[in-house]
């Protein structure tokens, strides 16, 4: 028996489907105060599914599972600097995955012409914080609850 294949894909109407049991999963684990870009819903992975615009939407598969789910936004509101984010289902958490899945997101983003990437972070994910100050993410406060987190992408986690 061979082992699942790990695959860091776009989000595309096929996957819509995963994409919603995914979303689903991190509801209903309470991922929803620290990862709120969109409603967790399965009609939202429809809507993200069909997205054909400039932003980018992508899911890490395990043996055609959806284990994570990023995305690098802000392009279609002219910015240049994409706003990464990143949720991991909890069985998935701690593999390593996640690492590299973030370098995935990174050269997507360098593949698009982005120098850098930015990302919010809770204070109290530690978790989270964690992983991007090891990736090389610099923070400054955002408000009491935030962090703001910016990447250059120029070699962009390539000690990590």
């Amino acid at each position: 028996m061979s082992a699942p294949a790990l695959e860091f894909v776009r989000v595309t109407a096929p996957l819509g489907g995963a994409l919603g049991d995914f979303l689903a999963d991190l509801k209903a684990a309470g991922d929803e105060p620290f990862f709120h870009p969109h409603p967790l819903t399965r009609e939202h992975a429809t809507v993200i599914a069909a997205d054909a615009g400039p932003d980018l939407y992508y899911a890490a598969t395990l043996g055609g599972r959806v284990v994570g789910y990023a995305m690098l936004r802000g392009w279609a509101e002219g910015y240049e600097v994409p706003s990464l984010g990143i949720a991991m289902h909890p069985t998935a958490r701690g593999t390593g995955i996640g690492r590299a899945f973030m370098h995935f997101l990174h050269a997507a983003a360098r593949a698009r012409g982005a120098t850098r990437v930015r990302l919010k972070v809770y204070r109290a994910n530690a978790r989270a914080r964690a992983l991007y100050s090891s990736i090389g993410y610099e923070f400054t406060p955002l408000g009491d609850d935030e962090l703001l987190g910016i990447l250059p992408l120029s070699g962009a986690g390539a000690a990590s």
